[in-house]
Formats: C-alpha cells, structure tokens, sequence
C-alpha cells in the first residue's frame, strides 16, 4: 500500500445556503482544485458523502451532477451515506483506492443542504439514521438519545446529574468561543462570550440538554484532493498525510449495554491507531463529533484520551483547549462551526490541515503547528464511526 497525501482542501461558509448540495460540492472542490495547484484532467475519481439529498434537492445522485458541475467528464463517481459520517467514509475509501494503485489523483468530501427542509421534518429525516423498528416507535431522536447518554454518565459516574450540567456547558462555551472566532463557521462571531449561566438557561430540547448543548441544522460543503505521497510535492510544498484510517459499526440503541462505551467508537479508534502505529498520546490536535455535549465526553473517553468518568473534568481543567492535554475541536466543533451531515467528516479533516499549515484562523491555531491530528466522526447513534490520522510527515 502506498503512502496517500492530502494537498488540497476546500470549505464553503456553513449556515444557511440558497445552493444545491452539487452547487456546495463544486464550490469546496473548485477552490480545493485550486489550493493543489492541480490540472482537474488530473482528477480520476469522485468521492462524495452526502446523506439526504433526495430530501433537499429531489436529487438521488448528487455525486453525478457534482462532478458535472466541476467539469471532471466521465470519471467514476459515488455516492456515501453513513449518516453522519458519510464525508469520512468517503474520505477513508478514496485513500484506500489511491493506496493500493488504482487511482494517483481524487477528489473526496461532501455536502449538505439540510436547512431547507425545516426542523420538524429535517429532524424526522435525521432520525432515519436511527434504527426504525425500535426507536422511531419510541419516539426517540438523536437529542434524546444524547440525553439519555448523558443520564447514563451521570448514573455510572456518581456525578449528581446537575452537576454534570454545569460540566458538559463547559464544551459548548469551549466550542462556541471557536466557533465564533472561524470565518467559515455558522456561528462565526456569535456566542463567543457564554456562561455556565447561559447555557444552562437556554431552551430545554431535551432534559438534561439545553439548546446550546446542541449543534445546528446546517448547510455546506467541503472537499480534499488526495494523490499518491510520492508526487504530493509536486503539487504543494505542505502536503499533509494520511497515516492511519479505521471504521466501526454499531447496532440498535436497544442492543447497547452501555451508550457511554460505544463498540463501535472503540473499535475504529483502535484501527485506525494500530495502522498508523500511534496512540493517543501522539496526537497533538483533535476534531471530534460533538453532536451534543456529552457526546464530546464520551468520544474523548471512548478513544483512549482520558479515563472512564475523566472527560468532564478535564473539560472543566481546560484540558481540551490550547495550551492543554488534547486540544480538541479548535474549528469551533459540529456545535459551533455546524453539521452539515454530508460534510462534516470533510470539515473536521480540513481544519485539521489548515492547522497543520498553521493557517487556522487568530485564536483557534495551535501554538506551536501540529504534527499529528485526528478526526473522529459519528453517523447515527453510535451505527458508524469513522477515524483519520493525520500527519504533516510520513512515517
């Protein structure tokens, strides 16, 4: 297997758009064409997540029409769903293709154009990605299986479950303070100066979250240019590497003994550290699936980053923020930069290079530019994990 590169990356504005998930795929693949310095004849294949686009745009092959729209001609094109996940699977398999030497050159990322369908029926659809038999009865959505996870911690912890409130706010004023500080992200110069009062004091959505323990609704669009390591160089003098990958598959909610040791999490996470030979005391920078708050506890905890029950508090230790053990969704996360569910996994790759160039915006880069930097990206509740390692040197 060959060595993969990254060397090109583009991001649209997320928020609210008025573009098609083709229009949004062509607008961060143009510009990521652009950032490799690439001829796009070069360009073998397309990769794209996106996860409800018959729902936004009546359009069922959003990754035809978005290598149309780029002007890439007949080249193989496909389209991933993994809920959530969907850009970082599309993301894992277009390096496993370059890889093994079937193609030098793609293009993988993804879109979303989820605002457009409203929050009533954009949160029925996003429940599709939840096991129907069992929980769609139940009349469970994704802020409630957050809550639920979230009681849980509380319960195996022995943390009064008002206290774990005040502890998980510290990942939304964390997050939010990023947030507001990326020009790319929905809530760019919003909600950068919030308390523990604040967040606490917000809408419930559902008890024990508030509204700000949650992301947003969000549309946008995100893409890489991937090339075999040999010749990444001959594209850009920083090309940033794929060290290790892995995926994880869960089950029904209902089959989960415990929500806050997700398998599958656990699982990924482990593959995609053997693969790169690392662990998590190598890993300088993380961008992590935040959905809620206590989902950024349980994902530190699940990946080996801190110990069953620690994640809070270190939360609180600021532990997670520049300057600490693991400084971990720096961009502003899914909570402050949006979740366009099509391109997050793209995204959070993205801003793990842009640090990487020590191009991150004033406040979110790291002091010192990162070495190796990870992506963890959940689709569902807990049905499909996906991890990236990434690094500036091969290995």
């Amino acid at each position: 297997m060959r060595d993969v590169a990254i060397i090109g990356v583009g991001h649209t504005k997320f928020g609210k758009s008025d573009k098609s998930n083709m229009e949004l795929f062509a607008e961060a693949g143009q510009e990521a064409i652009e950032d490799a310095n690439i001829d796009r004849k070069k360009i073998e294949a397309l990769f794209m997540g996106s996860v409800l686009p018959m729902f936004e745009d009546g359009q069922m092959m959003p990754a035809v029409y978005s290598t149309s729209e780029l002007g890439l001609g007949s080249i193989p094109s496909t389209r991933f769903e993994g809920a959530c996940a969907s850009a970082t699977v599309a993301i894992r398999d277009a390096y496993m293709w370059v890889a093994s030497g079937q193609y030098d050159v793609v293009m993988a990322g993804g879109a979303e154009r989820a605002m457009i369908m409203g929050t009533p029926f954009a949160t029925r659809t996003f429940m599709m990605g939840g096991h129907a038999a069992t929980e769609g009865p139940a009349g469970l959505t994704f802020p409630g299986a957050f809550a639920m996870a979230a009681v849980l911690y509380s319960r195996f912890y022995e943390i009064p479950l008002q206290k774990l409130r005040e502890k998980m706010a510290h990942v939304a004023i964390k997050n939010h303070k990023h947030g507001a500080l990326n020009p790319l992200a929905q809530w760019y110069k919003k909600y950068g100066d919030l308390t523990v009062e604040k967040v606490l004091s917000s809408p419930v959505i559902a008890d024990p979250l508030t509204l700000l323990d949650c992301c947003p609704f969000s549309d946008g669009g995100a893409a890489l240019v991937m090339c075999a390591g040999d010749v990444a160089r001959k594209y850009t003098d920083e090309p940033v590497y794929v060290l290790g990958t892995g995926q994880g598959t869960g089950g029904a909610l209902a089959r989960l003994e415990d929500f806050t040791k997700p398998p599958s999490r656990i699982y990924s996470a482990k593959m995609a550290f053997k693969k790169a030979g690392l662990t998590p005391k190598d890993i300088d920078i993380l961008e992590l699936h935040d959905c809620f708050t206590p989902a950024e506890l349980i994902a530190l905890e699940a990946m080996g980053f801190f110990g069953e029950g620690e994640a809070a508090d270190a939360t609180v230790d600021g532990q997670t923020e520049i300057g600490g053990k693991i400084p971990t969704n720096m961009s502003g996360g899914l909570i402050g930069r949006g979740h366009p569910i099509g391109a997050t996994g793209a995204s959070q790759a993205y801003m793990i290079v842009q640090q990487m160039k020590g191009a991150a915006p004033k406040g979110n880069q790291l002091d010192s530019v990162p070495e190796i930097g990870m992506v963890d990206t959940l689709g569902g509740d807990f049905g499909t994990l996906c991890h990236l390692i990434l690094g500036r040197t091969k290995r």
